[in-house]
């Protein structure tokens, strides 16, 4: 059976509402930092292959394990986060301030519309979950380990279970699936291929447990 375990990273400075920066190189926090020691040790010790974001956030968190495992992460260009806003938009703004944006954003539910033009539109971010959904992830060896995104693993899932993605409805519907999914910064899933298109999810309870005890022990804006 192929089993591939997604991994989201580590808290970052976004994630802890930090000034705004540029997507690509959010950093990890101290509790970001001491989730990605402790994911080496918790995290598949068998591993075929890992994949990585070309986010910051997630090739950090990947670090640890890599090294420990004696392993080299292959950057990934479609499993980058949903940039949602242009970082020039909201240049100087802190995560409060960010907020009433996103949520208009969503609110409005066009799926073509982009926030600046250095933004993805949703439609543009589905599609890059679809493509790895159906180009890459059927062909990966088994025990593979992924480090990721949490918008973008919920949608990889929302996309696994046969939900839409093409209209303000969808849309909509997953922004409410997405805000109430468990996925902490560190958890894991496992997504294990039945048969052809048959996928199964079942997430890591003790990592995630894990991961949530560590954050509320570690938060800071280091």
């Amino acid at each position: 059976m192929q089993t591939i375990t997604f991994v989201r990273h580590g808290q970052s400075m976004a994630n802890v509402g930090a000034i705004t920066a540029e997507h690509h190189s959010v950093a990890l926090t101290q509790a970001g930092r001491a989730q990605a020691a402790e994911l080496a040790d918790l995290l598949p010790q068998q591993c075929a292959n890992v994949l990585v974001s070309p986010f910051e956030r997630a090739q950090h968190t990947a670090l640890p394990y890599c090294t420990k495992l004696g392993l080299t992460a292959q950057v990934v260009p479609l499993l980058h986060e949903f940039e949602t806003t242009d970082p020039d938009l909201t240049k100087g703004m802190t995560g409060a301030e960010r907020v009433p944006l996103i949520d208009a954003y969503w609110a409005q539910a066009d799926v073509s519309a982009r926030m600046g033009p250095r933004a993805e539109s949703f439609t543009e971010f589905a599609g890059r979950v679809e493509a790895f959904k159906q180009d890459v992830l059927p062909q990966l060896p088994d025990s593979t380990v992924i480090f990721g995104h949490g918008m973008w693993n919920a949608l990889l899932y929302w996309r696994l279970m046969g939900f839409s993605v093409n209209d303000a409805f969808a849309m909509k519907s997953f922004r409410r699936f997405q805000i109430g999914f468990p996925m902490p910064n560190g958890a894991a899933y496992r997504v294990q291929q039945l048969q052809p298109g048959q996928w199964r999810l079942e997430a890591d309870d003790a990592v995630m447990r894990r991961m949530v005890q560590i954050a509320s022990l570690k938060t800071s804006f280091d």
